[in-house]
């Protein structure tokens, strides 16, 4: 695969792979299965030896059962639960056998990732009891919340076992609204795909769109033009930064900070704003493409005004914040993750960054022009809440300086180069998404369309981590733990 040096492995090599891949300081990202031939899957996990160091691709020919790696990375877990749930195969020795994507009485007809399934066919459904483990003792008490709940938010369901205000156990139960987006791609044009990749979560619509065309670039072998790669990372940044605010937005209001909230949604719609007068979309949609843009972009004589007016009140707002004692009471020390657990359930993005963990993927994995640019990757080691609102509160400041740097020094050229992957070609592209690491793999089929499209999403990583900053913790403190992640539930439930 382009993109990452593959190493093809036998199935009972796969455990001491992993334990070597530990030794040596390098993290696991993802793993998935897909189907060359009509009978037969092939299972594919990515590796990171390092920063600066390509990645791997580990590639395993299904032959009955594979020993599952959660023992060496539980971070795997999820990722086999779901390979098992959508592709049918079997990993031996998994510490929690349970179904993840596919609810307790989904029947399908055949695993619905497999060639067998009926494309059209919809999966029979019948309602059952969730299958999880039970927290036994005279006075526990359990709570399943969702997936309805009021106000515009996302289905899941949290099921709590408590004591009083005191949980004892977590766990998140998602997939409600699982939209199969990665069986969508199956049989799409490769040029076409990124319509897609853009609605996979509507707020990250631009670095969804950019992992994925750097991934049909990866397989084509082609190199976007200069001005293209600053261009892209222009609207990533900008990405970022209204995503950021509106975190601080739902995380104030989490704090009981009703102005604060509105202030920081109102700040979120001023960047909106300035998206729609520089590219038309207020989710800087439809401008990406394989091989670089669809158009070229007219800086506005207005952009750097209007930009420096939001930094302004972003700067003053995050200040305000910060002197507010009620709004820092609840956040220290409310929902501690360990840094230690950080790495080993597979936290990424600014939730990883405030449990001591350095990893970006723009810097230690440079894509488009970030080998170029000079920002700084902020860290904490307190992996509190707080910890978490000040990477992104950091991050902000890096992005606004990041924006107006390549603004001002836009190279001239053209934006876009012929770009079509020949069939049998494959792509790794990836991007530092504003919740953490996005990952596309791509497999284009004999007849030149897609065949495969895996797609690891930071939320469904972090959705991993989230539990363990909640056993043990308080019913109060729930709410605020959960806006301080900044996941979202569409991100999960590709």
């Amino acid at each position: 695969m382009r993109g990452a040096d593959e190493l093809r492995l036998a199935a009972d090599a796969l455990p001491a792979a992993a334990r070597s891949l530990h030794e040596g300081g390098g993290k696991m990202q993802m793993a998935y299965a897909w189907f060359p031939d009509t009978g037969r899957a092939e299972v594919c996990y990515l590796a990171a030896p390092g920063a600066g160091r390509p990645f791997q691709l580990w590639r395993v020919s299904e032959a009955g059962a594979l020993p599952s790696l959660s023992d060496c990375w539980p971070l795997l877990s999820w990722y086999e639960r779901e390979t098992h749930d959508l592709c049918g195969i079997e990993f031996a020795g998994h510490p929690e056998p349970l179904p993840l994507v596919l609810h307790e009485g989904a029947a399908p007809v055949a695993p619905p990732l497999s060639p067998e399934y009926p494309r059209a066919a919809a999966v029979d459904y019948s309602p059952q009891p969730p299958a999880i483990p039970k927290v036994l003792g005279p006075d526990v008490q359990e709570l399943p919340w969702g997936p309805v709940v009021a106000d515009v938010v996302e289905s899941s369901q949290q099921i709590f076992f408590y004591l009083g205000e005191h949980i004892l156990h977590h766990r998140p139960r998602l997939f409600f609204k699982h939209r199969g987006m990665e069986k969508r791609f199956q049989g799409v044009d490769p040029m076409l795909g990124m319509v897609l990749a853009e609605r996979v979560s509507g707020v990250g619509s631009a670095s969804h769109a950019l992992a994925y065309c750097q991934a049909v670039e990866a397989a084509a072998g082609v190199q976007v033009p200069p001005r293209a790669a600053w261009l892209r990372c222009l609207l990533v940044e900008l990405e970022r930064l209204y995503n950021h605010l509106h975190y601080f937005g739902m995380l104030a209001e989490a704090t009981t900070l009703k102005v604060g909230g509105a202030e920081g949604k109102l700040l979120e719609e001023r960047l909106k704003q300035v998206n729609g007068r520089l590219t038309g979309s207020r989710f800087l949609r439809n401008l990406l493409c394989p091989g670089g843009l669809r158009r070229d972009l007219e800086i506005p004589y207005d952009f750097v005004r209007m930009l420096s007016g939001v930094q302004r009140e972003a700067s003053d707002y995050l200040d305000n914040l910060e002197r507010t004692h009620s709004y820092l009471d609840r956040l220290l020390t409310t929902g501690v993750l360990p840094r230690q657990i950080a790495f080993d359930q597979g936290a990424t993005g600014p939730v990883e960054r405030a449990s001591d963990l350095r990893r970006d993927l723009r810097r230690d994995h440079p894509y488009a022009a970030y080998d170029e640019l000079d920002f700084e990757v902020p860290t904490r080691t307190a992996g509190d809440a707080n910890a978490r609102a000040e990477v992104r509160a950091e991050e902000i400041v890096a992005s606004f300086a990041l924006v107006f740097h390549l603004v001002t020094r836009l190279p001239e050229g053209s934006v876009r180069t012929d770009c079509r992957p020949e069939p049998g070609s494959e792509g790794l592209g990836w991007c530092e998404n504003p919740r953490g690491a996005l990952f596309y793999a791509l497999h284009v089929g004999a007849d030149g369309r897609l065949a495969r499209v895996k797609i690891k999403s930071p939320s469904f990583s972090n959705w991993r981590v989230f539990p363990y900053t909640v056993h043990d913790t308080n019913m109060m403190d729930f709410a605020i733990n959960q806006a301080s992640f900044g996941m979202t539930v569409a991100g999960c439930d590709r």
